[in-house]
This record gives C-alpha cells, sequence and structure tokens, in this order.
C-alpha cells in the first residue's frame, strides 16, 4: 500500500485540496478523484465544461534523424502519416502479443526544432521508458520530461467558449487530433491539442510545472460564465467508459492483444513493427475472445474482475470496466468474451456476489460522438 508520505504531488495538488477534493493514490501519485461528486462532475463535462489535472501522465520527446524510425518500430499505427501539428493515437506491443502501454504520437516543430512527443500512461512511465530505450538501435534522442511538465484537460462542449478568448491564435479552427505551441494569455507558451479521454470534445494544455497554477485559474476565471467545474479521476472513468475508450491496467495489459481489444485500427501492417507478424496473424485467423461491450438488464453494477458466464453457468470472462452509467442511466461495462458470444446482441451473465444477471452485448461506443 502507498504511503501518502511516498506518493508524489502534481504542481496543483494544493489546489485540489483547497477546493476539498478527495485525494487518493495514483499511479503513484496523489490525486484528486473527486470533488462535488462523480455525476455532477460527469455531467459538467457532457453538458458544459470541465477540468482535469492529469498531469501525473508521462511525456517523453523523441528527436534526431532516427525519431521517426524509433517510433515506427515501437509503434502499432503508423506515425509516418503524420505532418506538423498532428496526433495520433496507438500502441507499443510488447514481443508477446500483449500491449506496453497505449498512448498518443505529436509531430511537433516549434522554430527550427523539430521533434516527437509521446505522451504515456502515468503508471507505465518508467516501463515504457526502457522498452523505448531497449529498442532505440536508431540515431534518435531521448528525453523524459514527466516531472517537469503538468497536463489540464479542458473537456465539454463548452471547453472552445471557455478558452478561445486565453489565445491569439484561432483554436477553434484546430481539426480533431491536432496541436499547436500557442501563447496563453498571462500565463505563457504552452502546447494545446485536442484531444481528450471523454468523447465531450475539448482540449488538453501542456505546460512547465510553474505555468500550472496561472494556467488553472486563467482556465476558471474564463468558464466561470458557462459552467465550469473541476472534475477528478472518477469521472474521467466513467466518461471514457460511455465511450468505449479502453484503459490501460483495466481493459488492456500485457496480455491483451490489440486485435483482441479492438484496436485493429491502430496496426497498420504497412511497415514493420514489434510483433508484426504475430497481429498480422490474429488479423487473418480472427482471435478466441474479444472485448465487448455490454449493458446489464437486470438490476446491479457490473465491476472490474468480475466473472462473466455463458447461458450454462460456465466462467468464459472477466468484466475488465464497470458502472452505472450516469449520462445513460444504465448498468454498463466491457468484457473479454469468447468471439462465438461477441456479436451485438449476444446474452451475457455477470456473476455479481454470486448471483448472475443478464446482460446484453451492445456495439461500443455507448453514446454516439458529439
Amino acid at each position: 500500500m502507498e504511503t501518502t508520505a511516498a506518493l508524489k504531488r502534481t504542481a496543483l495538488a494544493h489546489v485540489h485540496e483547497a477546493l476539498g477534493a478527495k485525494m487518493v493514490p495514483f499511479a503513484g501519485y496523489l490525486m484528486p478523484v473527486q470533488y462535488t461528486g462523480v455525476n455532477d462532475e460527469h455531467h459538467a463535462v457532457r453538458n458544459a465544461v470541465g477540468v482535469f489535472d492529469v498531469s501525473h501522465m508521462g511525456e517523453f520527446l523523441v528527436r534526431g534523424p532516427g525519431a521517426l524510425d524509433l517510433i515506427q518500430k515501437v509503434t502499432s499505427n503508423d506515425a509516418s502519416k503524420l505532418t506538423p501539428g498532428k496526433v495520433q493515437y496507438s500502441c507499443m506491443p510488447n514481443g508477446k502479443g500483449g500491449i506496453v502501454d497505449d498512448l498518443l504520437v505529436y509531430r511537433m516543430e516549434h522554430g527550427d526544432d523539430h521533434h516527437y512527443v509521446l505522451v504515456v500512461n502515468a503508471s507505465n512511465i518508467k516501463k515504457d521508458w526502457d522498452w523505448i530505450q531497449q529498442h532505440n538501435t536508431f540515431d534518435a534522442q531521448l528525453e523524459d520530461i514527466s516531472d517537469h511538465m503538468s497536463l489540464l484537460a479542458v473537456q465539454g462542449p463548452k471547453a472552445i467558449d471557455t478558452l478561445k478568448g486565453l489565445f491569439k491564435e484561432d483554436i477553434g479552427a484546430m481539426p480533431y487530433y491536432t496541436a499547436m505551441y500557442a501563447e496563453m494569455k498571462g500565463v505563457g507558451l504552452v502546447l494545446i491539442s485536442t484531444t481528450g479521454y471523454t468523447g465531450a470534445g475539448g482540449y488538453e494544455i501542456y505546460m512547465p510545472n510553474p505555468l500550472a497554477e496561472k494556467a488553472w485559474k486563467a482556465v476558471f476565471e474564463a468558464g466561470a460564465a458557462h459552467g465550469i467545474k473541476p472534475a477528478g479521476l472518477a469521472s474521467r472513468d466513467t466518461l471514457r467508459l460511455e465511450m468505449g475508450f479502453c484503459l490501460y491496467g483495466n481493459d488492456i495489459d500485457d496480455t491483451t492483444s490489440p486485435m483482441e481489444a479492438g484496436l485493429g485500427w491502430i496496426t497498420k501492417f504497412t511497415k514493420d513493427f514489434v510483433d508484426a507478424p504475430l497481429l498480422k496473424a490474429q488479423k487473418e485467423q480472427g482471435t478466441k475472445r474479444k472485448l465487448v461491450g455490454f449493458e446489464l438488464v437486470e438490476r446491479g453494477i457490473p465491476r472490474h474482475d468480475h466473472p462473466v458466464l455463458d447461458e450454462k453457468g460456465n466462467v468464459v470472462g472477466k468484466v475488465t470496466s464497470g458502472t452505472m452509467s450516469p449520462t445513460l442511466q444504465k448498468p454498463i461495462g466491457m468484457a473479454y468474451v469468447p468471439t462465438a458470444m461477441a456479436q451485438e446482441g449476444s446474452p451475457i451473465w455477470v456473476d455479481i456476489r454470486g448471483k448472475a444477471l443478464k446482460g446484453v452485448v451492445k456495439k461500443l461506443p455507448f453514446l454516439s460522438k458529439p
């Protein structure tokens, strides 16, 4: 068990404590799990605007002549398609058919500095760093800037109204999954991108730690007229689950294949990369199990690791993520099931405290994208 004293603190931890946030250990950090309540924060993001401090995430800079070659080798998506200012979702296969981590790959330019930014999960920073370094037989320079950076996710339909006055640049014209360096008024130079893990639209803003508190205050002053609220990790989880987005450690890990997890769309066989032959064979032959979305039709809330049963009561899989959807007001989840049970509309049962509750496989995402 992590002791509070041993935990890292983000540059904004004292701000969350002053706001009365419930702070919990997460990925080696003391992080806000909720402020006013999960449902309240969830609805604020879906309907207006909410702000997450996700400064625990990791950031690596990759530069040099071999930067693209290295990224191409360790990631499943085709980073050669990225032009400056474009962002890509990808994953790193682990050499055994599993996943080291899922990540974002940014291709950026700042003056004469051409580089890539890899954004990785907080719990995997050291593992990812070691894995990439292990494969760096190319002329690439790596820099881990994770401890020096803060990250605010400003999410929701009112995010643009909140932020547009804080930048000279027309951030409203930025397409989905793009990024740029921009001057944030009264704050300084930041990296802003049209990314996020809520499905509600919005932006993510990266900045050096000394600028974090200024940026937080500027965003909340600008968002006051739009119903802005701070949001914690709990609502981030319910928001991403409604969209069917995978969470590393729950829905994907070192034992799950991108093909099983429905991540074939970020697995491109137009290049050579770790596990390419194995994953290509899976694509051609199919997999024995698949990650599916499901909705319970009986009363109960599915949770991580609840057994999934077939009609005869045999354990055939397990729930990877589950919750009561604040938007749909229905119990939803994701689970690995045999491929034969993965079709939309197929019945499944979830064992919740010894009782088999019926569910039905649903197409992801549970919510249509805005």
